[in-house]
């Protein structure tokens, strides 16, 4: 658990931070929206401790971050950055073994790791641990910067606009990529965006900044269907609001019996997939499964009834 409390930042008069506290539980995503200078990327840092608060303090697991010497609190945290930051004369297996080598793993057990990880994320050991940053693409380099955010196994990882330098398409699939890797590590992500479609898509909680202030700490839905003033409004988009709200239902809960043709979908994904493969196809429903078995449809009509009710 993060515990952030009444935690503030000035630079030269101006507050960049003004008295932010959230708790982030563990396990769970939690995304910092806002606008440029919203103070998002400096809360971030004062997290990691590579910008001192001005005042408040952090805590992580009860331990007080202020306790514990910078460079040792970083190597127990994950840091993955827009860009990657990745070394570009070091092998993909050197960038992924960067920290625990500078924990002092034996050899075979960073070997063992570098291999984990780039399994995990679909990229064959053997193809690609020699390879070095410039012969990847941008997707695949992304996928080793947080690779090697992850390598120590921390128990915590920051992110501060990991997916901003990426095409569209790839970004969709990096941030499909990151909800796999939490659901199978199970490690507490903070991340940073100006996206506040990203921020819907990923995070379990959702913490709007303006003018250095936390206007609104939320689940999704909450965000989405609740705004708290006008500015979080505006973030979402009053246009765009009905079909955010389906990116955040499961075509599980508008199940009916019945067969259709094409393609199924599982049943965690939602409605909005739903709507698009209806959309895209030109279908009336599409088949619906749960562990590889049918169990139903979802119909086009019965989407946009639903989109209808938050319009």
């Amino acid at each position: 658990m993060i515990e952030i409390d009444s935690i503030t930042k000035v630079y030269g008069g101006t507050t960049v931070v003004d008295a932010v506290s959230m708790t982030i539980e563990t396990g769970t995503i939690t995304v910092i929206v806002g606008t440029s200078g919203s103070g998002k990327t400096t809360l971030l840092r004062m997290i990691n401790r590579l910008v001192e608060p001005t005042s408040g303090s952090v805590r992580i697991n009860g331990e007080a971050t202020s306790d514990i010497a910078p460079h040792l609190l970083r190597r127990r945290i994950g840091y993955a950055i827009q860009g990657h930051g990745l070394f570009p004369h070091h092998s993909v297996g050197r960038n992924i073994a960067a920290v625990p080598r500078l924990l002092g793993w034996p050899k075979d057990k960073i070997a063992a790791r570098v291999d984990e990880l780039l399994a995990l994320f679909g990229m064959e050991p053997g193809a690609f641990r020699d390879r070095f940053p410039a012969e990847l693409s941008g997707g695949q380099q992304q996928r080793v910067g947080v690779a090697r955010a992850l390598a120590s196994r921390p128990d915590l990882l920051l992110m501060d606009e990991p997916f901003g330098a990426l095409d569209p398409i790839i970004r969709a699939r990096a941030q499909a990529d990151l909800r796999e890797i939490h659901q199978k590590l199970g490690s507490t992500i903070v991340l940073v965006t100006h996206d506040m479609e990203e921020a819907i898509r990923l995070a379990d909680r959702v913490g709007v900044m303006d003018g250095g202030k936390l206007v609104q700490h939320g689940p999704p839905e909450e965000i989405v269907a609740r705004p708290a003033n006008g500015f979080v409004a505006e973030m979402v988009g009053d246009a765009e609001r009905p079909m955010r709200l389906l990116s955040l239902i499961p075509v599980r809960g508008l199940v009916e019996d019945g067969a259709a043709p094409g393609e199924p979908l599982r049943d965690d994904a939602s409605l909005r997939d739903a709507l698009s493969e209806c959309l895209w196809t030109g279908r009336d429903a599409v088949p619906v499964t749960r562990d590889g078995a049918v169990i139903g449809r979802v119909t086009l009509n019965a989407i946009r009834t639903r989109v209808g009710r938050h319009a």
